[in-house]
């Protein structure tokens, strides 16, 4: 319920910011305006029957491009994306974030670190962290007494 609460928040905001970069473009649309420093892209994170992946929408880069690391139950992924027309001006609209950008997302349980993988494909990063065997969902039926 919190979550889902956060998510209209920041959705709201995110309308809200656009909406004042629309009305300042009008009146001033050479001017380039303050943009964060940090952005966070939009992240899932879903179970598997043996894994819990993390998948990322980040267009635009390279595999080389990422720092992901793993430690007390919190995963975190860095990186930058860079505009390759940052030189170009007289924009539009300008909805893409560029820059530094930060994820993290708390796992609860155990993962077999050895075994952690990531990959980039279409524009989404896929991390993958395998659970123990001994957590990997089974069926087990439970009797009622």
């Amino acid at each position: 319920m919190g979550q889902e609460i956060e998510k209209i928040l920041s959705d709201d905001l995110d309308q809200f910011e656009k909406s004042v970069d629309r009305i300042l473009n009008s009146f001033f649309p050479h001017q380039q305006r303050f943009r964060p420093i940090s952005w966070h892209p939009p992240t899932d994170v879903f179970e598997m029957a043996d894994s819990v992946v993390v998948k990322i929408e980040i267009a635009g880069m390279k595999p080389e491009d990422f720092a992901i690391s793993y430690a007390g139950q919190v995963l975190t992924v860095t990186g930058e994306r860079h505009d390759l027309d940052e030189n170009k001006r007289g924009f539009h609209m300008l909805e893409i974030a560029y820059g530094a950008f930060e994820i993290q997302v708390h796992l609860p349980g155990a993962f077999v670190i050895e075994q952690m993988g990531a990959k980039y494909e279409q524009g989404f990063l896929y991390v993958t962290l395998p659970k123990p065997k001994e957590q990997a969902h089974t069926a087990v039926q439970i009797r009622v007494k």
